[in-house]
């Protein structure tokens, strides 16, 4: 395993929030950053477009005075998510706003391009990508990828089906760089397990979204907290691809989450069909997504203290046999 020296001596634990599509915010990635873990938002979330300088300015700045005035704590990288598909118009936009504040680290979805990993490379950064299998996983370090994000059965969003001790153990047969795993994770003892297997990094989101810096409405907080891992449906109605949603969250929508019809991939779009009736709700705003591991949430907290309690829980997690 090995670990970049962009974070060396950065983290508090190994763990990087994943970007949690409309959920973060600056507010949210300096929190997790301040408190050492990968703080991160895809460039997405910034609208306008013209919008993203700006995170990423303020991001940069409070970062740089909370190491200034805590040169012994210093804060964990942050990082920018780009959706590498056609359908992402603002691509060349994002990437350019990210070359001009040699953005530390870049994570990369739905597809992985050569000229965007050199980019990053040419300022600076480094670059993980999320797979849901190793074909994705091997077409990613062909080019150019420096990590890879494992986003196995359990995890949030746009999930895979592998399970996570199968995906590290396969990926670890023929890859030696980064691996962050993302499936379920949502205490300390899910962290040290991530490491255990394999992974540098575990990956994070749902338990994120019951934040108070998390840009979630109250009752999509509320619902993760009070949900577990039977709330959890894997459909791909909503986006085009597979995804984890909460149940209630279906319910709510007017929806039977047992009988969901299966979408068409090639059609990723939302809103209304040709006669102007509304499709199907929309993924995110609507239908909200989730991973397994939620059952370990009981409460809305901020950042930093869900983050201390990790810290607390993975550095008490060994195994009973040998305590």
């Amino acid at each position: 395993m090995s670990m970049p020296s962009l974070f060396k001596g950065r983290l508090s634990i190994p763990v990087i929030g994943s970007p949690l599509f409309i959920i973060s915010v600056p507010d949210l990635v300096i929190a997790q950053c301040k408190a050492g873990v990968v703080g991160s938002f895809p460039a997405l979330n910034a609208r306008p477009a013209s919008l993203l300088d700006e995170w990423i300015a303020r991001i940069k700045e409070e970062l740089a005075a909370h190491d200034k005035a805590h040169p012994d704590r210093l804060s964990a990288p942050f990082a920018v998510n780009q959706i590498v598909h056609k359908s992402n118009n603002r691509l060349d936009h994002d990437l350019a706003v990210c070359e001009k504040h040699k953005v530390p680290m870049l994570i990369t979805s739905l597809g992985a391009r050569e000229d965007l990993n050199q980019a990053a490379h040419n300022w600076g950064g480094i670059v993980f990508h999320d797979v849901i299998n190793q074909k994705f996983a091997h077409k990613a370090v062909e080019k150019g990828a420096d990590g890879l994000i494992l986003v196995a059965a359990g995890a949030g969003g746009h999930a895979g089906t592998i399970s996570p001790l199968a995906f590290v153990a396969e990926t670890r047969a023929w890859f030696d760089g980064p691996i962050a795993l993302s499936g379920a994770i949502a205490n300390g003892r899910a962290i040290r397990a991530a490491r255990v297997l394999g992974a540098d990094f575990a990956y994070i989101g749902s338990a994120f979204i019951a934040t108070r810096e998390a840009n979630a409405v109250e009752a999509y907080k509320e619902m993760i907290t009070s949900s577990s891992a039977e709330d959890i449906v894997y459909s791909n109605l909503f986006t085009g691809v597979h995804g984890n949603y909460l149940k209630p969250s279906i319910v709510k929508a007017g929806l039977n989450p047992d009988e969901l019809p299966t979408s068409d991939p090639s059609k990723m779009s939302f809103g209304t069909d040709a006669s102007g009736e509304r499709a199907k709700p929309k993924a995110w705003k609507e239908i909200w997504g989730s991973g397994q591991g939620i059952g370990n949430i009981g409460q809305v907290l901020p950042a930093a203290e869900l983050i201390a309690r990790f810290k607390k829980e993975y550095e008490e997690a060994v195994d009973p046999a040998l305590a």
